[in-house]
């Protein structure tokens, strides 16, 4: 009864997502629409509200700049995750016949477009894109090794789940664990992300 409540949660919020997903694609083919409408008007637009890189730096807090080398500083062993990661997928994964998690799924970068952004503007969201999208790719790729080796429920409160952690057995339930386990697994096998 307590799984089934559970189910019936997990439904609704993926209800919510898809709804949520629907309406920022709609939202975005109003923009595109708009765009191709008034595309030099728009442009212009930018141009306009674009605030020039010494105009920028000058009103930029002095501790902005000064934690600006700690913050890019993460990039690098952000790269050596990524790298190390997508080589633990592409060996792993098919030994254990996980479907692979697509990276570009994840990392989306496409900011740099915009107009109105400077080039400052636009690398500090180039390193944004590209770091949040890789916590979600690592994210993922973490999960599903985990919904194969170790698909066990906390016993304490868990204060963020990733999408998998749902389906995963309650603590100390070993029967089921013994019983189900090789079903939770054939589910990697058969995704198609």
């Amino acid at each position: 009864m307590e799984h089934q409540k559970i189910d019936e949660l997990v439904a609704k919020i993926k209800a919510l997502e898809s709804e949520l997903e629907a309406e920022l694609h709609q939202e975005y083919e109003k923009f595109t629409c708009e765009i191709t409408k008034k595309r030099e008007e728009l442009l212009a637009s930018y141009r306009r509200d674009r605030q020039g890189v010494l105009r920028y730096l000058v009103t930029t807090p002095i501790l902005h700049m000064l934690s600006a080398p700690v913050i890019w500083s993460v990039i690098i062993p952000a790269l050596v995750l990524d790298l190390f990661v997508s080589v633990y997928q592409w060996v792993c994964f098919p030994i254990y016949k996980i479907t692979k998690v697509k990276r570009s799924d994840y990392i989306i970068i496409d900011r740099h477009r915009l107009a109105y952004l400077n080039s400052i503007e636009k690398l500090n969201c180039l390193y944004c894109s590209y770091f949040n999208g890789l916590m979600g790719y690592v994210s993922e790729v973490a999960a599903r090794t985990e919904q194969y080796w170790c698909p066990i429920r906390h016993a304490s409160r868990v204060k963020s789940i990733h999408a998998r952690y749902q389906k995963f057995f309650k603590y100390g339930d070993s029967a089921n664990f013994r019983q189900s386990l090789k079903e939770l697994r054939g589910e990697l096998m058969e995704e198609q992300k």
